[in-house]
């Protein structure tokens, strides 16, 4: 039993005899004025054992059993407000399992530091690559370079081209920053063609305004196409301004003897001009040009291998021969060995090359369509009707295809078109029936553009 369960009268009395205890004193016996109080000390059950109920005398009706009246949990009876512990209990569970399910429905939050610290990551990152750009763009530390270099920057050029021209050479450690800082300076159209003396590993911005000034004003710079015939360049010294007749000086020259190279037949330097970029000086002519030109060719010749062609019977002439019209028919340096075979498959077989180009040198008609007169031309230069090699070269090439001519590719080629939607690739084949078809194609896709040629170049 516990104080809840108690009446007033019953609380003071155990009140008493808690203080006579402490007092020492006997503890006071119950009087008739109250309950009597059950004896305190070490309870061994949570209730007492109700008393037996008073003797009865014989012949009287037992009374009925005095019960507490029940007292609804919560509610006051006599011995107070009753806590129901059992509601709480019920309660508080209730509110676990209702906190638990919305525990469960909400996803864990990361924590707000391990986010700040990815963002702060992030953000370092970017900002490394953006300060490794800049540098590399504008160079902030770089000088103006050492040592000497000559470059000739070819006439028409665009900037990547440029760029390239000068990482080749060392000017500059990359053409993709240097043509960055050109773009962004806005000066991609500032930069001028021609022979320069620079230096290695040149500033971004010094080598800019070196170009964008020009060459110098004392120097000529010519820039000489690969395939060009002399009559072609002829021209382009005339508007490079330098004196004297380009036609009548090439025709001999001291400074090469063509019969060295099987070629004593030739009538004049066709074929032995080095095509290049070159620089003269104010009021150098035209033999100063052809001298470099010479020396150019003689340079780069020797360092092709001519023991295949050899093997073939073939001289150091009619290798330059091939050379020239492999030069003028291919665009793409893959293709240069295979129209070489094809060239090679059919000399062997003794049927004509069948090569407008060299159709077009005997008329001197490099641009306009080719009439069917000027293809029926009487012409040793007309291998449509006549077999075997041309005279002589209809240009002079570049090192690429003079390789091309004295190592051919190994094939069974005996045709070439242009193929259609491309820029400058061929569509090779052995038979004629193929050749038929492939031409076929070709023709059809220039007639559907109106007569002009079936290629997509930029």
């Amino acid at each position: 039993m516990n104080d809840f369960d108690r009446t007033p009268e019953e609380r003071e009395a155990a009140r008493r005899e808690r203080e006579a205890r402490r007092r020492g004193e006997k503890p006071p016996k119950a009087t008739d004025s109250g309950p009597k109080l059950p004896k305190l000390g070490k309870v061994k059950q949570q209730n007492p054992k109700p008393e037996p109920p008073p003797a009865q005398a014989p012949g009287e009706k037992p009374l009925p059993a005095v019960r507490r009246p029940a007292v609804p949990r919560g509610e006051k009876g006599p011995g107070g407000p009753r806590v129901d512990l059992d509601r709480i209990r019920r309660a508080t569970a209730k509110r676990r399992e209702g906190a638990a399910a919305v525990a469960d429905e909400k996803p864990p939050r990361p924590p707000r530091g391990r986010a700040f610290r990815v963002f702060m990551g992030i953000l370092g990152i970017g900002a490394v690559v953006l300060v490794y750009l800049l540098v590399s763009i504008f160079q902030p530390f770089k000088g103006d370079g050492e040592g000497s270099v000559r470059v000739a920057i070819p006439t028409g050029a665009g900037v990547g081209e440029i760029a390239d021209v000068l990482e080749e050479r060392g000017v500059i450690g990359s053409a993709t920053f240097f043509e960055a800082r050109v773009t962004l300076a806005g000066r991609r159209g500032d930069l001028k063609p021609g022979n320069y003396e620079l230096a290695r590993d040149m500033s971004f911005g010094t080598v800019i305004d070196r170009l964008a000034d020009g060459p110098p004003d004392d120097v000529v710079s010519l820039t000489v196409p690969e395939g060009r015939s002399r009559r072609e360049v002829s021209a382009l010294v005339r508007q490079a301004g330098i004196e004297g007749g380009y036609t009548a000086a090439t025709r001999r020259s001291r400074a090469l003897n063509p019969a060295r190279y099987g070629a004593g037949r030739a009538r004049d330097l066709e074929g032995f001009l080095y095509p290049a970029t070159y620089e003269l000086e104010k009021g150098d002519g035209v033999r100063v040009l052809v001298s470099k030109q010479l020396q150019a060719f003689k340079r780069e010749f020797r360092k092709v291998s001519l023991t295949r062609a050899k093997r073939r019977n073939l001289t150091a002439y009619d290798v330059l021969i091939i050379a020239s019209m492999v030069e003028r028919e291919a665009m793409l340096d893959k293709e240069r060995p295979v129209i070489a075979s094809v060239i090679y498959n059919r000399l062997r077989r003794g049927e004509p090359l069948g090569i407008d180009a060299t159709i077009r040198f005997a008329t001197n008609n490099w641009e306009k369509p080719l009439t069917q007169s000027e293809l029926a031309i009487d012409s040793p230069y007309n291998t449509r009707n006549r077999a075997g090699l041309p005279p002589g070269p209809i240009g002079s090439p570049g090192l690429e295809s003079i390789r091309a001519a004295a190592n051919p590719a190994d094939t069974d080629f005996l045709f070439y078109v242009v193929k259609p939607g491309t820029c400058g690739e061929h569509d090779f084949s052995k038979t004629l029936e193929e050749f038929e078809r492939d031409a076929a194609r070709y023709n059809r896709e220039r007639d559907r553009r109106g007569g002009r040629s079936p290629t997509d170049c930029p």
